[in-house]
């Protein structure tokens, strides 16, 4: 039987891989497990170590280079403009978010909880955020937000929130879809009933890969190391001590259980 594998932070023990040396510091897809056989590796040298290492899992690693190609990549942001975020206190959702506030723009998220919502306001710099469980009416709430409408979506959650968001987009705003979390474990997903509004008001809306894109990763470095050591940026993890801990973690995502980037400490 084969572990699950995912994206981790490792230690080179022993390689025949002339790219990679015993006692190099890595990140990318390893297993859940303690000691990983690594045939093929897609797997990226950490050259910062003044950092945490678990932000390679995170920051500096693929929710972090996600965040910037969709934002910055599908988005093409400009100063000054709406962004809603949905699953904004999410691995992503948090980065976006600051990136979109670094840039001048009005920003503002969705999240599960109270703690969450106030998290994005009070830690990430959030202009508005609002616990989606406690609106009735996603539409009104949105108009609440952006009285004059959203320039940029960054899609998280799908179902009913699109819905809702698409009659409140501007005219030639922008949807980076991202994933759909609501959708993931239901028998019959949702369906859509406002496309007809990417027509109308001439959206773009774009799904992307981030594997696509790792060509990208030492120009994201160079944007991203700078802010994290200046304090313009700021990470939640939600940390879980040991791999008997995993499955848990694993299972309160898709409940919203985690604040921030979900991690799992295997070894000291």
């Amino acid at each position: 039987m084969q572990p699950i594998s995912g994206y981790g932070v490792a230690k080179v023990l022993d390689s025949e891989n002339p790219e990679f040396n015993k006692g190099d510091l890595v990140w990318g897809m390893t297993g859940w497990e303690e000691y990983s056989l690594i045939t093929a590796p897609h797997l990226f040298k950490i050259q910062h170590t003044d950092v945490p290492l678990s932000y390679y899992t995170g920051i500096l690693g693929m929710p972090g280079m996600t965040a910037y190609v969709g934002f910055y990549e599908v988005c093409s942001p400009k100063h000054g403009e709406c962004v809603f975020i949905s699953a904004a206190s999410g691995a992503v959702g948090q980065l976006v978010g600051q990136f979109a506030k670094l840039l001048g723009c009005y920003v503002v998220g969705s999240a599960g909880s109270k703690d969450k919502v106030d998290l994005l306001k009070n830690k990430f710099g959030f202009d508005e955020a609002f616990n989606y469980k406690e609106e009735a009416d996603l539409n009104a709430a949105l108009k609440r937000y952006f009285p004059e409408g959203i320039d940029i979506y960054f899609e998280n959650v799908g179902g009913k929130l699109l819905d809702a968001v698409l009659p409140n987009m501007k005219i030639r705003g922008r949807i980076a879809a991202c994933g759909m979390i609501s959708q993931y474990n239901l028998d019959k997903p949702e369906g859509v009933h406002n496309l007809m509004y990417l027509v109308s008001k001439r959206l773009r809306m774009e799904g992307f890969i981030v594997l696509d894109h790792y060509h990208l990763y030492p120009k994201f470095l160079e944007m991203i190391i700078p802010h994290i050591k200046e304090g313009k940026l700021v990470y939640v993890e939600d940390m879980a001590e040991g791999l008997e801990s995993a499955p848990a973690a694993l299972i309160g995502l898709f409940s919203g259980q985690n604040v921030g980037k979900q991690v799992v400490a295997v070894a000291p």
